[in-house]
């Protein structure tokens, strides 16, 4: 194991942080980490915006279930899947940009997540603690009226950063035997990963909140994939020219 392998496997999320700032030149070096990041023929269809005003964040933690590290952290950005740029750059060159194809959707969310994470190993390795947060695709109209994006634009995740005031413990992850395959998807309806995994997570927990939380991965998926999960994203995306063809 080396700095890097130890540092991915150190990863954990912060949701409480000093009051420190995050200097321009810091968040400047991150993003440019970000930009390295592999990206689909070149489509770079990552948009980050840093917000920094008081008001702006204060009501981006509400739209986004009332997290309030969103406000609290040293530096806020809101990762875009950005089709806007390669259209403008499309008509640039005399060209009909041809909205609203899947691909061309799927393209700009993996770039989008490519690049997030290689913004987070970068701001870790500086020191630095995040939070993800997915829970801005609550509200993704008021999201994208309040930061004024155009369309082919949507809001993927926001993310915390800032110096960590907490250091929980790492949260274990499926065993590798469940996640790694040979050649084939192998024994697709084998359970037994995932119960041993339940039972350690759920030590972890506990352990966690001394007691307060007695759960596992099976609960948590079945309050996940047991329902509907924000089905108001298809007519939203839609209307922002996202149109799946």
């Amino acid at each position: 194991m080396n700095e890097v392998t130890r540092l991915l496997k150190l990863h954990k999320s912060i949701r409480k942080f000093t009051d420190q700032k995050v200097s321009d030149e810091l968040i400047n070096e991150i993003v440019s980490c970000g930009q390295a990041a592999a990206t689909s023929s070149n489509i770079q269809a990552t948009t980050v915006i840093r917000v920094r005003d008081d008001k702006k964040r204060e009501k981006l933690a509400e739209l986004a279930g009332g997290q309030g590290y969103v406000s609290r952290a040293g530096a806020f950005l809101m990762f875009c899947a950005d089709l806007h740029r390669p259209q403008l750059a499309c008509e640039l060159k005399g060209g009909d940009f041809s909205e609203g194809m899947t691909e061309h959707f799927i393209i700009a969310t993996a770039d989008v997540a490519l690049f997030a994470q290689n913004c987070v190993v970068a701001a870790e390795s500086l020191g630095l603690g995040i939070c993800y947060i997915g829970g801005i695709r609550n509200n993704p109209q008021s999201v994208s009226e309040l930061l004024d994006l155009p369309d082919q634009v949507y809001p993927l995740f926001g993310l915390c950063l800032g110096y960590p005031d907490q250091d929980p413990e790492v949260k274990p992850r499926l065993p590798l035997s469940t996640v790694l395959k040979e050649e084939r998807y192998q024994n697709p309806d084998d359970t037994s990963g995932i119960t041993a995994y339940d039972e350690q997570i759920r030590e972890y927990y506990k352990s966690r909140t001394g007691g307060k939380k007695d759960s596992c991965w099976s609960d948590e998926m079945k309050a996940l994939v047991g329902k509907e999960s924000r089905p108001h994203m298809r007519d939203f995306l839609r209307k922002r020219g996202f149109l799946m063809k």
